[in-house]
């Protein structure tokens, strides 16, 4: 039986060749995925592009690892973002702001200024997860929803207070 050499690359079942992705390739799969293409377009773009590679048992020992340290990544930054959720729930925020005697404020609370305060209690929030219905326009207590993924919300309390120097006394009830 003659030995196979190293350089050869794998045939596929329909007679194409085997590749590793290294790359996401539109229409054909993820890095990782071992799929089966004609000779010259493995040729001519796949492998010269850097999107993929010969099926070899290293090059796939080798994704696994990478899959698996970028598994790993995820789960961590995960437990990071359940962390910082339950911290979120249980803290409350004030804001400082001008407003007129019946509590309307003269200007508006949006994400950014709950976003700078947060950050200022050592919270890694980013004024794009504070998912608000509307700029804050009164004084009063207010939840807050926080987009901390895709599938994982938080909320904190943020109370809007009267500024120090503002005409309002207290909140209207």
């Amino acid at each position: 039986m003659p030995k196979q050499r190293s350089h050869q690359v794998m045939k596929g079942p329909r007679g194409g060749i085997e590749l590793l992705l290294t790359k996401k390739v539109e229409g054909l799969g993820n890095p990782g995925d071992v799929v089966e293409v004609k000779p010259g377009y493995a040729r001519n773009y796949l492998v010269p592009h850097g999107l993929a590679t010969k099926a070899s048992p290293h090059n796939l020992r080798q994704i696994e690892l990478q899959k698996k340290k970028a598994l790993d990544q995820i789960q961590q930054r995960r437990e990071e973002l359940e962390k910082l959720a339950r911290d979120l729930a249980k803290h409350s925020v004030s804001i400082e702001a001008n407003a007129n005697p019946e509590g309307h404020l003269y200007g508006s609370v949006g994400p950014e200024e709950v976003a700078q305060i947060l950050q200022k209690d050592n919270y890694k929030v980013e004024p794009s997860m504070i998912k608000l219905e509307g700029p804050l326009k009164e004084l009063g207590l207010y939840a807050v929803k926080l987009q901390l993924a895709d599938d994982l919300t938080a909320e904190v309390k943020v109370w809007v207070v009267p500024a120090a120097g503002s005409s309002a006394n207290k909140p209207n009830p």
